[in-house]
């Protein structure tokens, strides 16, 4: 692959988006790879947790490739913004939690790339927002659907009507982002989050990421009986035996994802 990295290291997959020189914005062969790497990550039980990230220093990503853009007919535009916007989906579908490591600008589909994640960690001095109104489009790619959802219909249409860009401290008093921090420690952070995550049982991990997913998009009645599916799950499991007869033994336990 030319523009995605992919590496797996210590059960946590790494995936960076490798276009530095366009602010690793999204053309349509990016996308392809990225979809590729995706399908592989979702069928791999032995990844735990996934990062995201740009490459360099200055963008997470800017989102579309606006060069590839003009350049398209419009039933090409439609191929590209249907692939980003179903890419974005199967990354929010992972069964692992998923991290954004945002080191630089996450502009438009940028933006739309960190909402798909679970958690989203900043580095400090980024710049964020949903700037399509700017460019007389729409978000395409989850963005006005997502953000409502985090943190509330009013202020996500404040944002997306005027194209406004955030500093990642306020969007870390939005609730968009999870914490902020010095750029040196970004990724370690990550890691952090991720360590504590992989401490606990892969299989409850997986079926609690479902349970909220899918619960959220229901009435209460129904989300409870999507968790009650889900906890029934967990009940026949090795982890959950082990559990409990770590507990009794007073030491670590030890969790096989069985």
């Amino acid at each position: 692959m030319s523009n995605v990295i992919y590496e797996v290291n210590n059960q946590i997959g790494y995936i960076t988006v490798d276009r530095p020189e366009v602010l690793n914005c999204f053309d349509y062969e990016t996308l392809s790879e990225l979809e590729e790497v995706i399908d592989a990550v979702h069928l791999d039980g032995d990844i735990r947790v996934v990062i995201f990230t740009g490459a360099g220093e200055k963008a997470f990503s800017a989102g579309a490739d606006l060069k590839e853009r003009k350049s398209l007919n419009d039933s090409e535009v439609r191929r590209n913004v249907k692939m980003i916007r179903d890419v974005f989906a199967s990354i929010a579908g992972l069964p692992q939690p998923t991290i954004a490591a945002v080191n630089g600008y996450a502009l438009g589909g940028g933006f739309e790339w960190l909402l798909s994640c679970d958690f989203a960690i900043a580095a400090e001095g980024v710049s964020l927002g949903l700037t399509e109104t700017s460019w007389a489009i729409i978000p395409g790619a989850g963005g006005t659907q997502r953000l409502p959802r985090l943190i509330g219909e009013m202020k996500a249409k404040e944002l997306i009507f005027t194209a406004k860009k955030l500093t990642a401290e306020e969007a870390l008093q939005l609730g968009i982002l999870l914490k902020v921090v010095p750029r040196e420690q970004l990724r370690s952070a990550c890691e952090g989050l991720a360590a504590a995550i992989m401490k606990n049982g892969p299989i409850a991990v997986t079926q609690a990421k479902y349970a909220i997913t899918q619960g959220m998009n229901t009435d209460l009645q129904t989300g409870m009986a999507i968790e009650g599916k889900a906890y029934e799950l967990t009940i026949p499991t090795q982890d959950r035996l082990e559990a409990l007869q770590a507990f009794s033994e007073r030491r670590k336990t030890q969790f096989t994802g069985k």
